[in-house]
């Protein structure tokens, strides 16, 4: 056999040990994105799990008050100039659907998140004075008071730096917070987003829902002062 033959078949190895080692990497990865939201079920009454076509899993359940609550991550490569971020979604609804106005907040806005409500509704409205960017718009249908409510509880929840984005509207709350940034390594040489924690913990999905739960005062605070005026 000649030297060519030998290192024709060196590379043909060497390019079947690259496959194998990239399909094996893929595989691990899938299966640690799998576990990401495990500790989620010990938080829920009736929890249920499934998959996004992402390959990120999907848990559902009730919280202790009874409602219905879908806990998801997605994965924000969308801004070159930071590194990746792990988003978890809490989506919490009601129990039955509220005649309220929608409004919401988002932090740091850049016009490139593309899993925004925030950025579908039609009105500006005025953010609270903080010491950062807040985008806050609603349905039109928020009064002054409602408004003035609502911008005074976001003024407090997006003092927590994770907070992404808070939501209310007549059938659920949602709120985006922060899970996990991404590796620098793999994202300024391999330009991959890599997520360096085996499963987001139980406080953090925790805090998560608790917020998101917490928006439902915003609106029964804003109910009494419209009682209060009519009367």
């Amino acid at each position: 056999m000649t030297i060519y033959h030998l290192l024709s078949a060196f590379a043909l190895l060497a390019v079947v040990w690259f496959i194998r080692a990239a399909i094996r990497a893929h595989h691990e990865a899938m299966r640690q994105r799998g576990r990401l939201l495990d500790e989620a079920h010990a938080l829920l009454s009736e929890p249920g799990i499934s998959v996004a076509p992402d390959q990120f899993p999907v848990v559902t359940g009730l919280i202790e008050d009874g409602r219905h609550v879908r806990v998801e991550l997605i994965a924000d490569t969308m801004v070159t100039r930071r590194l990746p971020q792990l988003w978890l979604k809490v989506t919490l609804f009601e129990s039955d659907a509220r005649d309220r106005p929608s409004l919401g907040a988002l932090a740091r806005p850049t016009g490139s998140e593309y899993y925004s409500l925030v950025h579908g509704f039609p009105e500006w409205m005025k953010p609270p004075e903080m010491g950062m960017s807040l985008l806050m718009r609603g349905d039109g249908r928020a009064t002054a008071e409602q408004a003035a409510i609502a911008g005074r509880h976001f003024q407090l929840l997006f003092a927590d730096q994770k907070v992404k984005e808070a939501v209310m509207t007549s059938k659920a709350n949602r709120l985006i917070y922060q899970a996990s940034q991404g590796e620098r390594a793999a994202h300024m040489f391999l330009r991959q987003a890599r997520f360096s924690l085996e499963t987001i913990p139980a406080a953090t999905i925790a805090q998560a829902i608790a917020l998101a739960a917490d928006l439902s005062t915003i609106y029964s605070e804003a109910d009494r002062l419209a009682v209060l005026q009519v009367a």
